[in-house]
């Protein structure tokens, strides 16, 4: 049998593979596809809270700020994984809507390949690399060698934690969002769990320190893709991983490589953005970048995580829709995502802004990093609200395919606002205060270019070759649905 036979082969009946988001309530299709994201993005931010209140209140400010540093490092490989899966998703959801078995497949493929080529090639490069960064970003002497070890053994995670964002990606561009969330939690819950136990040295474990965390991870990382996959494949689900040089699609590839590089090419750059703010922040000494730290990888991320999910869910009900040319309910599932989004995170934002001292207790006692993170939080927190609109509206744009354009929203945001604007009022102010008001400044720039161009209906052009819609739903192609979210 061929392979391009093995690809079309029909999906045996009476079998959940997804769910059809082209019809009905929009409103209840954001809600419930939200909801497993929404509870498994909590889990990961409870895990990062948990993980700071054990390094700021018992490894020290040294081994915060360490942490602190090597964040953009991680999330400039987090964002190339993530552009490859925000492409993988795109394509899925469309040629879902489309109801055409045989691309989607190949997607499968071939982002399977592509993802474990390009992780062990940033493997090799961040490890090489690791000391020379960090020094470049003025990491403090105290914290240079703990950056550096910490990173390096967070780095040999990197191939695992691609494998978990294709799966997932997969899984939710067929309306599956629920799926992920099981074995996420346990991965989550497992991190958190090994923490302690290495980095005391508990159970007669070896005592390792900061270095503890980052073993952990990366032990729960491999469990947690080694059974996603076998469970894909034993239940010979549409998206089950594959391998293999012959299935290999060249233009499917340069496809997902167009979307996807964009989107990659965005959130790496927001993460250099992060890098070099922190390292203006490093200007100001060990207790301002250990402030920032806990006060934007902690409580910000709470601030983000309801915008960032709502996010994903509008991009994939935008590409099922488009993919069955259905883009008349395009602008109501932007207006669903800018009142969801935007709802929960004012309800936040107000949080944030009326306790920002409890907040920065959470992570530190110690008085002066409460007082330099409270200040960050009165002057970012009112801001968040711009933040969760551009995410509804990026949410559109990324599900049309136009992966580029938000590459331009981020570039402004970074580059033209957050990095320069840092640099100037920090300096004309003397004071660290400069760096906030540049993030603050950087949400709401970013909101007014995302939303310019949703207006403009530019989005509607195809990126994706587009489908008429045929009758049978994708629900009749691909199985029975059975509730699943």
């Amino acid at each position: 049998m061929t392979d391009e036979a093995v690809e079309d082969k029909p999906i045996p009946t009476g079998r959940s593979f997804g769910r059809d988001l082209t019809t009905g309530s929009i409103p209840r299709h954001l809600i419930l596809f939200s909801l497993p994201m929404l509870a498994g993005t909590f889990l990961q931010t409870a895990y990062t809270f948990v993980n700071r209140i054990w390094v700021g209140q018992y490894l020290g400010k040294s081994a915060l700020t360490a942490i602190t540093v090597s964040v953009p490092v991680v999330f400039v490989l987090a964002a190339l994984a993530s552009g490859m899966t925000m492409a993988t998703s795109i394509l899925i959801s469309q040629h879902y809507g489309a109801r055409d078995t045989g691309a989607l497949r190949r997607v499968v493929s071939n982002s399977t390949i592509l993802f474990t080529v390009l992780s062990l090639l940033l493997l090799v490069v961040g490890e090489a690399l690791a000391p020379a960064i960090l020094r470049a970003m003025n990491t403090p002497p105290a914290a240079l060698d703990l950056a550096v070890g910490y990173l390096r053994i967070y780095l040999l995670s990197v191939p695992l934690s691609f494998g978990a964002f294709a799966v997932r990606s997969m899984l939710q561009g067929i309306g599956d969002s629920r799926s992920p969330l099981y074995f996420l939690g346990a991965s989550v819950l497992l991190t958190a769990g090994l923490d302690p136990v290495l980095m005391f040295g508990w159970l007669g474990m070896p005592r390792l320190g900061l270095n503890g965390t980052a073993w952990a991870s990366g032990v729960a990382q491999l469990l947690a893709v080694w059974a996603m996959v076998l469970w894909l494949r034993r239940g010979k689900n549409l998206v089950a991983p594959r391998w293999g040089w012959r299935s290999f699609h060249w233009p499917t590839a340069w496809t997902t490589l167009k979307i996807g590089l964009p989107s990659s090419v965005q959130q790496s750059m927001v993460s250099l953005g992060i890098a070099f703010v922190i390292t203006r922040v490093n200007h100001y000494g060990e207790n301002a970048v250990s402030a920032f730290g806990a006060a934007s990888s902690g409580v910000d991320q709470l601030a983000f995580m309801p915008a960032i999910t709502f996010s994903l869910a509008v991009a994939t009900l935008t590409g099922q829709n488009i993919g069955a040319n259905r883009l008349d309910r395009v602008p109501s599932i932007f207006r669903w995502g800018c009142l969801l989004s935007g709802g929960v995170t004012a309800v936040v934002s107000l949080l944030v802004a009326g306790l920002p001292r409890a907040m920065m207790r959470i992570f530190t006692p110690e008085p002066a990093l409460v007082d330099i993170g409270a200040d960050y939080l009165r002057i970012v927190a009112p801001c968040y609200l711009f933040f969760g609109i551009m995410f509804a509206s990026n949410g559109v744009i990324n599900g049309a395919g136009h992966t580029l354009v938000t590459t331009i929203v981020s570039l402004v945001s970074q580059w033209a606002v957050r990095v320069p604007m840092a640099y100037l009022l920090s300096a004309w102010m003397n004071s660290v205060r400069g760096v906030w008001y540049a993030v603050a400044m950087s949400f709401a720039a970013s909101m007014f270019v995302s939303l310019g161009y949703y207006l403009s209906g530019r989005w509607r052009r195809p990126v994706v070759r587009r489908y008429p819609a045929p009758a049978p739903s994708p629900a009749a192609v691909f199985g029975e649905e059975t509730g699943e979210v």
